[in-house]
């Protein structure tokens, strides 16, 4: 235990991604199995800790130190897994007795309910702060650490001195703790096979178009495509078995029977996850897209009611096909894979899968103008694709590019602040911001980004010099139109909202830039926010 609490008290302190990187090289070289594989399935949130939660934790800690305090604690240090580490009392001289990671994962998932928060109370008790820490993290599965999957998976390609989308292709046909993966990385056995059946094959991302990029490029050597705001998925089917995954690979089948079930074909297919509107299924006619407000119903769900099957049925726009059967169309270039495409969605039910259209432009003005004046909504941009483009992991330069449309822009007063987590748990970093409606503010939405590292210290200054009330966590900040910080606020989409006080819900809300130089009563109002609604 004592080597994983070192390995992310380390990586929570190394900001760059070559740092992380190093470390997890060098913790996956210097530890034994199955120590490793259990540490990276921790970080690849691969673990299911079933005995204990929490709220299990929370009620172990508040009998050792007064609630009152233990909350006050949590509020200054804005992590609980730290609060805990460092408010437990061992009741023994016990501390950094060893402990080994694999041992604490077996007997933990062998216990119930009952049994597993006594493990851990033994287990704290045995544990320095550091190792303390770990051991929560572990059990609770929010490591917060800096490490996506897909880094770790690189970590992993550059210990064995493979390609890491050798490894995304075998990934869920491994279980925890990976001894045949360590044993082909290390050159101990042949490449495991990949048993899974309907594998994850690593996607083909774009990068942003630019304005040099219509000088470098030929439009007639590109195809044209809508860029649909719901979330790029992959749909496998493969000898019976049904697969869904998120862009990044996680399998979010579960979410997604309805989709499930209308997969009555073998192959692959690479598209965007999205909602119709409510009306009947059997409606003939094309499908009209529900804003991703309604799609956000649907996601990270364990169970869907029927009721919710119904109101938020989803479908599939597919993009691009991979596999037709056990035929691999990944090297055929894009023009001829969506002619491969258009016939292999002939046979699929329209009422879950149709099919992304392309658009018509001669120059790189036509597609500018379909650009700015999308026919939905629900429209983020525009995706280019040249033409003879191979489907390729990664983001291949002069391939595939996203051309998305300007975002939206309002002025709004910073009403709201709290702690962030983490190595932010020092600062207040999450900012809730009105605008304007009759004499008063009301709020318009929240975000946590978008802003440098020295802005945030000003930020966080001036919320500690102009702090007016407390409500738990949240400091609320003097907003009045003589005296307030007047942020730029940039968003992808505005649609209205019964769930929020303003009426209007923001998508991807970030800080664009701080406006010290503009009076608060000169930020926007709520008139103006409301101008930039979409038509019914």
């Amino acid at each position: 235990m004592q080597a994983f609490a070192a390995l992310l008290d380390r990586l929570i302190l190394t900001p760059a991604r070559n740092g992380k990187l190093r470390l997890l090289e060098d913790y996956f070289r210097d530890q034994p199995d199955p120590i490793r594989g259990y540490a990276l399935a921790a970080i690849t949130r691969g673990l299911d800790i079933k005995s204990v939660k929490p709220a299990m934790l929370r009620a172990l800690a508040e009998e050792r130190v007064d609630p009152i305090l233990f909350r006050y604690s949590y509020d200054y240090v804005g992590d609980m897994a730290e609060t805990i580490a460092l408010t437990w009392q061992p009741d023994f001289t016990g501390a950094n007795e060893p402990l080994r990671l694999d041992d604490v994962i077996h007997e933990l998932n062998a216990a119930t309910r009952v049994t597993g928060p006594k493990l851990v109370e033994g287990w704290l008790h045995r544990l320095d702060a550091d190792g303390r820490y770990a051991l929560i993290k572990l059990v609770t599965g929010g490591l917060r650490i800096g490490v996506s999957s897909r880094l770790a998976k690189q970590a992993l390609a550059n210990f064995g001195n493979v390609d890491v989308n050798e490894i995304e292709e075998l990934w869920h046909g491994l279980e925890p703790p990976y001894l045949p993966l360590f044993d082909w990385l290390e050159g101990r056995t042949e490449k495991p096979e990949n048993l899974a059946a309907a594998p994850f094959r690593p996607v083909m991302l774009a990068t942003s178009f630019e304005a040099a990029d219509q000088e470098r490029y030929d439009p007639a050597d590109f195809m044209a495509e809508w860029k649909w705001d719901g979330i790029r998925v992959q749909v496998s089917s493969d000898k019976g078995v049904r697969r869904l995954y998120s862009r990044t690979g996680d399998d979010i089948s579960a979410t997604f029977p309805d989709l499930l079930e209308a997969m009555d074909f073998e192959g692959t297919l690479d598209g965007e996850l999205l909602v119709r509107k409510p009306f009947a299924l059997e409606e003939a006619g094309p499908v009209e897209v529900a804003n991703f407000s309604a799609l956000q119903q649907r996601l990270n769900r364990k169970t869907v009611s029927k009721k919710l099957l119904a109101s938020h049925p989803a479908f599939i726009r597919a993009y691009d096909i991979l596999f037709d059967g056990q035929d691999d169309l990944r090297a055929l270039g894009f023009e001829e894979r969506q002619r491969r495409l258009t016939a292999f969605m002939a046979h699929l039910d329209p009422t879950r899968f149709d099919q992304s259209g392309q658009l018509a432009f001669s120059n790189w003005q036509d597609l500018a103008n379909h650009r700015a004046a999308p026919p939905s909504p629900v429209i983020e941009g525009v995706m280019i694709k040249r033409r003879a483009a191979p489907y390729v992991p990664n983001r291949p330069k002069g391939e595939w590019f996203k051309w998305k449309r300007d975002p939206m822009l309002i002025d709004a007063v910073l009403m709201y602040a709290q702690r962030g987590h983490g190595k932010r748990s020092s600062f207040y970093s999450d900012y809730t911001f009105g605008v304007w409606k009759g004499d008063g503010l009301v709020p318009v939405g929240k975000a946590y980004f978008g802003f440098t590292d020295d802005e945030l210290k000003l930020i966080d200054k001036y919320v500690r010099d102009n702090t007016v009330d407390r409500f738990g966590p949240m400091r609320a900040v003097r907003a009045t139109r003589e005296k307030g910080l007047v942020l730029e606020v940039a968003f992808e989409g505005l649609q209205r909202s019964t769930r929020h006080k303003s009426g209007v819900a923001m998508r991807f809300p970030r800080i664009s830039r701080l406006r010290w130089d503009k009076p608060a009563a000169e930020a926007d109002t709520i008139e103006n926010v409301e101008a930039l609604l979409p038509p019914e």
